[in-house]
């Protein structure tokens, strides 16, 4: 009798709370990813980190490897998409980055800065040196046809050895 009781009871414990106990994990997980995603869509300037395979994809911005300092942060509204990206390269992953683009060196112009002054506002980045003697920068607009997208880059070459890249690449739906 005991042990029929016993047999009923684990029954009932396995059909009832590993259920209930499995819906309480999936919900708190559930729960947290929602967290992650709000923060992550509430953001208002650069994130810290790589943007996604497909943002560095559709936005066409292949961040080099290796790269330090990355930081992204996207914009979309009914007009215009922007992803905005920094990240600090090599020498060698510079011209990387300028390949993948379909450019050289050679279209870097001094002190064009090619990203606006609207896009400068957005990120928080700021193109002069300390003092009143402007950084080192080279820019320039990398047009495509539409859909495909049109990247605004300047290079900081104040560190010859690893310059940083900021990029702003823009398309329009």
């Amino acid at each position: 009798m005991i042990r029929r009781r016993a047999l009923t009871l684990l029954i009932i414990v396995l059909l009832i709370g590993v259920p209930a106990g499995y819906l309480v994990i999936s919900a708190n997980q559930s729960r947290d990813s929602g967290k992650v995603k709000e923060a992550k869509y509430s953001a208002t300037g650069l994130t810290a980190g790589w943007p996604s395979r497909v943002q560095r994809r559709l936005y066409q911005v292949p961040v080099p490897h290796p790269a330090a300092q990355v930081a992204y942060y996207e914009t979309n509204n009914w007009k215009t998409s922007r992803l905005y990206v920094q990240f600090q390269t090599t020498n060698a992953g510079l011209d990387a980055f300028l390949e993948e683009l379909g450019v050289s060196r050679a279209q870097l112009k001094k002190d064009d800065i090619a990203i606006s002054d609207r896009d400068q506002s957005v990120t928080g980045w700021k193109f002069s040196g300390p003092g009143s003697r402007p950084a080192p920068y080279f820019g320039f607009v990398h047009e495509q046809k539409n859909p495909k997208p049109t990247q605004d880059v300047v290079v900081n070459t104040s560190n010859p050895t690893y310059p940083m890249v900021y990029v702003v690449s823009r398309t329009v739906p």
